[in-house]
């Protein structure tokens, strides 16, 4: 798949690249795309901590009072629910949610996702070298190529720092390098940016 180089304010840089079909070639699935979006939401989310029970609170079992008399409930010990400090009755229970999703499944869920932004939303661009990296400029000229309100941008090895610190405070506007690349990202955004770098990052990594 032979693809255009533009410029990162949306000119053309009058060079093209070839994608590979392996990676961008691919007919999006709805159904592996879903799995590898609720496998990465599901992983994200932190361990449900179990609340303490009376089995797990550390008070004394031994009976602190008389069975009778004593002009109150019987009780064993003090780690019982209706003391203050004692165990919660009915507590919450622990739960975890790492899912388990099989490698080659994610590997194809990535693929589909980029293939998906080839079909609609891909640009390349080749570098990310800013002349003036300030927000204003940058911001100019990422409005000037009219990319879309959400815009995620991915580098090589690292993400060209100037470009960076200039895209950092503009709204809509995400960086990543090719290593950090994943479905929900991507997905999520209406324009998928790759410098050449990028690509032969990404294409290496299902290559190798």
């Amino acid at each position: 798949m032979k693809v255009q180089v533009l410029n990162i304010d949306g000119s053309a840089a009058n060079a093209d690249i070839e994608l590979s079909d392996d990676v961008f070639g691919l007919e999006p699935r709805a159904d592996i795309l879903h799995r590898v979006v609720t496998w990465q939401l599901e992983n994200r989310r932190g361990i449900a901590r179990a609340t303490r029970e009376r089995s797990d609170v550390a008070r004394t079992g031994k009976k602190f009072g008389r069975q009778k008399g004593g002009g109150t409930a019987r009780h064993g010990d003090r780690a019982a629910p209706v003391f203050i400090g004692g165990g919660k009755a009915h507590g919450a229970r622990r739960r975890e949610f790492n899912i388990s999703l099989n490698k080659k499944i994610r590997a194809l869920g990535l693929k589909m996702a980029l293939s998906a932004k080839a079909q609609n939303g891909l640009v390349i661009v080749d570098s990310l070298d800013v002349s003036d990296a300030k927000t204003k400029a940058l911001a100019g000229q990422l409005a000037k190529a009219n990319f879309g309100k959400k815009v995620l941008v991915m580098d090589g090895e690292q993400v060209n720092e100037g470009f960076a610190l200039a895209a950092r405070n503009i709204v809509g506007v995400n960086v990543l390098p090719a290593v950090g690349a994943n479905v929900y990202d991507i997905l999520k955004h209406d324009t998928l940016v790759l410098t050449r770098a990028a690509v032969e990052k990404l294409e290496a990594r299902f290559n190798g």
